[in-house]
C-alpha cells in the first residue's frame, strides 16, 4: 500500500489493529454473548493477540500473500483486482494461523484438535473476509491516505 517500508508498516499496523479488534469482538460475542463484560474481555488479551498477529502478518503471511498475487496479477490488471486478491490471501493466511494458535491454546484433548481447528477456522473465515473487504480495508485505506496522501500526477 505504501511507497516504502515505513509506510507499508504503518498500513499493516492499522489493518492489523482493526482486524484484531473486529475479530476479538466477533469471537467474544460468539463465546459469551453480548454482555457488560464483553469489552473488558476483549481489551485484556488484545495486546498479546495484536502482537502475534502483527508478527505473523509482517514476516510471514503478508510476504506469502503478495508473492501469490504477483504470480496471478499482471501489470495491466486493474488495481482493485490486486487489492482484493491481496486482501483475500491475507485473510486466508491470517485466519489459518490465528485459528491454529487459538485451537492449540484452547485444546481440550488432542483427539478433538482437528475438528476444533476446522470449526474455528470456518467460523473465523466467515467473519474475517467480509470484515476485511467491507469494513477494515476501506477504513484502513482512508486513515492511511489521510496520513500519506497519494501523489497525483498533474
Amino acid at each position: 500500500m505504501g511507497k516504502n517500508k515505513k509506510e507499508n508498516f504503518i498500513f499493516t499496523l492499522i489493518c492489523c489493529a482493526l482486524m484484531v479488534l473486529g475479530m476479538d469482538l466477533y469471537n467474544g460475542i460468539l463465546s459469551n454473548g453480548f454482555n457488560s463484560n464483553l469489552f473488558i474481555g476483549i481489551l485484556i488479551p488484545y495486546v498479546p493477540i495484536f502482537c502475534i498477529a502483527l508478527i505473523l502478518d509482517w514476516f510471514l503471511v503478508g510476504k506469502l500473500a503478495k508473492s501469490i498475487v504477483a504470480k496471478i496479477v499482471n501489470e495491466n490488471d486493474p488495481l482493485i483486482k490486486k487489492v482484493l486478491l491481496i486482501s483475500f490471501f491475507m485473510v486466508c493466511g491470517m485466519c489459518f494461523c490465528m485459528s491454529l494458535i487459538v485451537s492449540i491454546l484452547h485444546m481440550t484433548t488432542p483427539s478433538q484438535f482437528p475438528a476444533q481447528f476446522i470449526k474455528t477456522l470456518g467460523m473465523n473465515f466467515i467473519c474475517a473476509l467480509p470484515l476485511q473487504l467491507l469494513i477494515v480495508g476501506p477504513i484502513a485505506r482512508g486513515i492511511f491516505f489521510k496520513m500519506y496522501p497519494p501523489i497525483v500526477n498533474a
